[in-house]
């Protein structure tokens, strides 16, 4: 089966959606100034100590790091989660359950493989994945050649998995659980709840919890719970579960590539054994900038403010309109276009009439075989521009799409 664009359905699977978003524009110009919705790159604001930090330790990118990190990184980010997980505080060794990564999809993907290997007599393992989803998570599953099983996330679920529905089979041949809180692209948050029942099925079939949590920062009102304070209220323990952060998001610096990985220090150690001869290590210049980015709040703050401010925006253009809803986390709006004609084509009607960029949702999601994909009629919409870019955005889709 082939989409409208060329790409084979295992094309769809790992392929880039935004390799496939250029290629469905192809050839047609944009109707107005371009503004780039479909990415989720922020582009409001650059922390101030970046530069300077940055600057300070230029000399350093002479030097090869260690794999695990400098010291001080690692213990700005046990403390930081302290800070943010109270009941953390002191809880979290630095040494031994924390180890940086460059960016939070590098390690979503190369994780895959040391969860393979801890259960290696498995026969049919299988990589659990929400859907829609993120591709890295498809990728991994595909690349370590286990069977990548894609749940439907639903809206009557609140846009969750329905753990219930998971059959004892499944969960015996699990090698690990992809889960997204704050989600993207819907923007749900996981329950306290939600999340204790996720950790103890992982502990009960002894499968990893892989918690993607690099939206965690942005929300509105009450900050999402997280995976370790569920698992570590449950048993005083991380035993199974590991929490995925960055500084794209939280911090706004997508391209510093950086970001960590946290929880089950049996993991953690065999994931550093792993990642020392088969991925990159954190340059020394921008393990200092990330020491300087998780000991301040104040950026976040101010970020924080500007993505709610756009979210009201919505509100205000949006309410009433293609079923959208104010996402509980995260900065994404999942739009249903449906009668528009699909998110494809008003992902097309939009750049060719006003120039607005937004990602169709099937580029987000899976169809299984028969059925139809559960992105299809929808769009996804970044709000990452300045207020006053995003105003005018909106209001083009609007204009646009009555």
């Amino acid at each position: 089966m082939t989409t409208d664009t060329g790409f084979t359905s295992l094309d769809a699977l790992v392929a880039s959606p935004f390799a496939r978003l250029t290629e469905l524009l192809s050839g047609t110009p944009p109707g107005a100034p371009p503004i780039d919705l479909s990415l989720g790159e922020p582009r409001a604001l650059i922390p101030p100590f970046l530069g300077p930090t940055l600057a300070e330790h230029l000399s350093e990118f002479s030097r090869y790091p260690p794999i695990r990190g400098i010291p001080e990184l690692r213990q700005a980010i046990a403390d930081w989660m302290g800070r943010r997980y109270p009941t953390l505080a002191g809880r979290v060794d630095a040494d031994t359950e924390v180890l940086p990564l460059n960016g939070s999809r590098e390690g979503l993907f190369s994780a895959i493989f040391p969860a393979l290997a801890r259960k290696a007599s498995l026969r049919a393992p299988a990589v659990l994945i929400p859907n829609p989803f993120y591709q890295a998570c498809a990728a991994a599953a595909a690349a370590a050649g286990t069977e990548p099983v894609f749940l439907e996330s639903p809206a009557a679920a609140g846009y969750l998995p329905e753990l219930a529905a998971l059959h004892e089979e499944l969960l015996a041949r699990t090698v690990a659980l992809y889960l997204s809180s704050p989600s993207n692209p819907q923007g749900a948050v996981a329950s306290a709840d939600y999340l204790a029942r996720a950790i103890e099925l992982a502990r009960s079939y002894d499968f990893l919890l892989f918690a993607d949590e690099c939206y965690s920062e942005i929300y509105s009102d009450d900050p999402p719970p997280g995976a370790l304070e569920t698992a570590f209220a449950q048993q005083q323990s991380f035993a199974n579960v590991v929490s995925f952060q960055s500084l794209s998001k939280r911090s706004g610096l997508p391209g510093l590539r950086s970001g960590f990985v946290a929880g089950d220090p049996a993991f953690i150690a065999s994931f550093a054994r792993f990642r020392n001869v088969a991925c990159p290590q954190v340059p020394l210049p921008v393990q200092h900038v990330s020491v300087a980015a998780w000991s301040d709040e104040a950026h976040v703050e101010q970020a924080r403010a500007l993505y709610r401010q756009n979210l009201d925006l919505a509100d205000e253009l949006l309410q009433g309109r293609y079923g959208y809803r104010r996402p509980q986390g995260a900065f994404f709006l999942w739009l249903d276009l449906g009668p528009q004609g699909g998110g494809e084509a008003a992902a097309k009607t939009l750049w060719k009439a006003c120039g607005v960029r937004v990602l169709p949702g099937a580029y987000l999601a899976h169809a299984e075989a028969g059925g139809a994909n559960p992105g299809k009629d929808y769009v996804r919409v970044a709000l990452v521009h300045d207020s006053e870019t995003t105003r005018q955005a909106l209001a083009r889709i609007v204009a646009t799409l009555g």
